[in-house]
């Protein structure tokens, strides 16, 4: 029998771009070797990052399958924000507490603001109007406005109060990234045990006929092959309708089969490729403060705008990609659960991490970023509420990040 090849004709567009640009591993550790310069190196490494960042949700969801819901999950939650961490632990460790900071910031006004825009706009070309659900998205508003709210009281207690000390700051931020991280895994046992239908995204459309979230009984029965279609009534209620599969176009990708390979090669694919974005972030961040400052742009700004979109490429085209072909459900979950882990997990991570590395890391963030942060949860929440998009609101929210895009542009350098 033959060694398996891959056939380049089958890849997606974005399979092959990310493939492409695979290459760009050596190329980054030539141009260090080598000594190209701060500008070649940070862009290389970036570059890299990007398909690396796709290969380890690629691993981590093949692993989750296998390990079964709970701990699945748990893994996906962990590994979720896994490039982006990496990249923030290397500036952390490097003395960059403000960039740290600023991509804290980058990251959950991107995934608000820019991804859900482009999905919404996008989406919202194709279909009129996409729905999605509304009690979960009550949810993740209430845990983005705790998120902010314990983000924004360091802040104001050092700028209200005359004189308020260092270690002060410090053991606060500790103690509500503490409160955080706990209010994380307890929606992690919402989100995965309680109400885990509620995360259940099945969503079919044949004709005039929309599927919505089906309760649990019928998530099994689609899932042993006993195929139904859930309609939505005038009055809310779901009624289940046998439909033949072959009938039904675009079945959604999670239902269809998937090359297997043992676990014990996922593991080591995701262990090799955490290795290789570590070794790549180092570099990225080593050239950071002199490419930005050959460029021209502040170190606020590439935090807040261009890492967040290295570290999150991959995850930013997923959430894109699905809300095209009128999963909204799962789209919206992609771009804020993306942003409640930041939120929840990696910014209080970080902040302990600090601490223990003995930097300044801490929620005492800077006036522009607590606006920026404020901003984008209060136009992402007024327009998701009703549980339904179309593509004017993703417009609004694509311009509100071009807004705060030219307001970290422009502000002054500390």
């Amino acid at each position: 029998m033959g060694s398996p090849t891959i056939n380049l004709k089958t890849l997606s567009p974005k399979q092959a771009i990310f493939a492409a640009l695979t290459a760009f591993v050596p190329i980054s550790l030539l141009a260090h070797w080598l000594e190209w310069g701060a500008i070649a190196i940070f862009f290389t490494a970036a570059l890299a990052i990007l398909p690396l960042a796709g290969l380890i949700g690629e691993a981590t969801e093949a692993i989750a399958v296998v390990l079964g819901p709970a701990w699945g999950g748990l893994l996906n939650a962990t590994f979720g924000n896994m490039v982006e961490l990496i990249i923030a632990l290397f500036a952390l460790k490097a003395g960059l507490v403000d960039v740290v900071k600023a991509s804290i910031t980058g990251s959950i006004v991107s995934n608000l603001l820019l991804v859900m825009g482009v999905s919404m706009l996008l989406g919202g070309l194709r279909y009129k109007v996409q729905n999605f659900q509304p009690m979960l998205a009550r949810v993740n508003a209430s845990a983005m406005n705790l998120a902010v709210i314990a983000i924004l009281l360091p802040t104001t207690i050092d700028l209200v109060a005359d004189v308020v000390p260092d270690e002060t700051i410090q053991t606060l931020s500790n103690s509500v990234a503490i409160v955080l991280i706990v209010v994380y895994g307890l929606s992690l046992v919402f989100s995965m045990k309680t109400h885990a239908y509620l995360q259940d995204v099945s969503i079919v459309e044949t004709g005039a006929m929309v599927a919505v979230k089906p309760p649990p009984p019928v998530l099994q029965a689609l899932s042993s092959g006993d195929w139904s279609m859930v309609a939505e009534t005038p009055a809310g209620a779901a009624i289940a309708l046998p439909v033949d599969v072959s009938e039904i176009p675009d079945t959604p990708d999670i239902l269809a089969p998937k090359p297997q390979l043992r676990v014990s090669v996922w593991i080591g694919i995701l262990l090799a490729t955490t290795l290789v974005v570590a070794l790549e972030s180092e570099l990225l961040v080593n050239n950071l403060a002199l490419a930005t400052d050959q460029l021209g742009l502040t170190q606020l700004f590439t935090g807040v705008i261009l890492l967040p979109l290295i570290g999150n490429a991959a995850e930013h085209t997923a959430a894109v990609s699905v809300a095209i072909k009128n999963k909204m459900d799962l789209s919206m979950a992609i771009a804020v659960g993306s942003s409640m882990q930041v939120a929840l997990f990696m910014g209080p991570v970080l902040v302990l991490a600090g601490w223990l590395l003995h930097q300044p890391m801490n929620f005492d963030f800077g006036p522009l970023d607590l606006v920026a942060m404020g901003v984008a949860v209060l136009i992402a929440n007024s327009i998701s509420m009703d549980g339904r998009s179309n593509w004017l609101e993703g417009v609004l929210l694509i311009a509100a990040y071009m807004v705060l895009a030219l307001a970290f542009f422009f502000y002054p350098a500390a």
